[in-house]
């Protein structure tokens, strides 16, 4: 991201701000994480630079006359001679970041290069612009191996989805058996695939929930789980238990547990305390979401925009990020056969509003993860087809 300049620009999230009395002035820049299989390339800057000696992605300014996409294509082909205009570029989400001596709005995307353009270009050890270039393993980079700005934490948190997630029945999908708690954890504990994310979603409201994904937990430690906002803090609080008791083999509890999940009217609720600016109701609408990450659900652009400004505060209270938006449906669902689906054009146009990762939902399939790219989401999401 080398030779940035300031241009004032009003950032989107700060239109309602009335105090204001001049326009922000940022760096909006365009971010390329480029990747290959299980290798990301990074950059490292200069001493001299803002955010110097730090790895970071490939990108840069975005010019007056440009959209995101055309500045990063550009961005990427001055400073490593890599041509991605053909490649797809999936929109990961918008950070705007204060480092205290500048602001950056960074529009963030994910480019997969092909066998043909890993192989000529992995051995290069620098860029167009003198920049040392490296290829790092997924792991090491999100384990922190590499010292990005401050900026770029929440981009580690975005690359952490996986491209398909489960979701578990309700519980009243058992109802027919003698005990619809006992069936719902077989099956689960049965069909997940391994290493499987999975919202774990009971839908009722009775002390069986809250056992029955605790157990769901206990019994398949590979799992890594999204819990609905209200189970987290009980979920979290019977793991103090068992680590006061010294139970230590029930630790790893609670590094599966990856993110809370507010529903729609949950996150509406949020937006209608957080715009009546009343402290207590905002606070009692997200009580049990400040230790984690968030993903969150949306249906339209309505509350597509209470999540951008819910996870722009979350930033600038140092806050989990909100990771991932499950966008729905795409298409005609059996759990909900009366719900019009959008379609993927509809579904497309709604995405690119969200400043954070999109997940499809609604009638999908494991299989669809690369048309959901196409049309600009990160991942698909279901129920009955993401089972064993």
């Amino acid at each position: 991201m080398a030779n940035q300049t300031t241009n004032p620009i009003k950032h989107p999230l700060d239109e309602n701000k009335v105090s204001d009395t001049k326009a922000i002035t940022v760096v909006n820049v365009a971010v390329a994480v480029i990747y290959y299989e299980n290798q990301y390339l990074l950059g490292f800057r200069d001493g001299l630079q803002h955010q110097g000696n730090r790895y970071e992605f490939v990108g840069g300014k975005i010019d007056g006359h440009e959209t995101a996409k055309q500045a990063l294509i550009r961005e990427v082909a001055e400073e490593t001679g890599i041509d991605i205009a053909s490649n797809i570029a999936v929109k990961l989400g918008r950070l705007h970041h204060d480092y205290g001596d500048k602001q950056v709005c960074l529009q963030v995307y994910r480019v997969a290069l092909s066998a043909q353009q890993y192989e000529a270009h992995k051995h290069r050890k620098q860029g167009l612009e003198g920049q040392a270039l490296t290829w790092v393993d997924k792991s090491k980079l999100l384990a922190g191996d590499y010292h990005l700005p401050a900026a770029n934490k929440t981009i580690l948190a975005w690359l952490r989805l996986p491209a398909q997630i489960a979701i578990t029945y309700p519980l009243a999908h058992f109802n027919d058996a003698a005990d619809s708690a006992a069936a719902w954890l077989q099956y689960h504990v049965a069909h997940l695939k391994q290493d499987a994310w999975v919202y774990a979603r009971p839908k009722a409201t009775n002390t069986d929930t809250e056992y029955s994904v605790e157990q769901l937990l206990r019994l398949r430690p590979d799992i890594h789980a999204i819990v609905p906002d209200a189970l987290t803090d009980k979920l979290t609080d019977k793991l103090s238990d068992v680590l006061n008791s010294n139970e230590t083999n029930e630790i790893a509890i609670n590094h599966q547990i990856v993110a809370s999940h507010l529903t729609q009217t949950q996150l509406m609720q949020w937006s209608d305390s957080h715009q009546s600016k009343d402290v207590s109701d905002c606070n009692n609408a997200l009580s049990h979401s400040s230790s984690y990450p968030l993903i969150v659900s949306c249906h339209d652009a309505e509350s597509i925009d209470a999540a951008n400004q819910l996870a722009h505060m979350r930033l600038e209270q140092q806050l989990p990020p909100v990771i991932g938006m499950f966008l729905s449906p795409v298409l005609v669902t059996q759990s909900h056969p009366e719900t019009a689906p959008l379609g993927w054009q509809a579904w497309a146009e709604l995405a690119v509003l969200a400043d954070m990762p999109v997940i499809a939902l609604g009638g999908l399939s494991p299989v669809m993860s690369a048309r959901a790219e196409q049309y600009g989401g990160v991942a698909v999401a279901g129920i009955r087809q993401f089972f064993q």
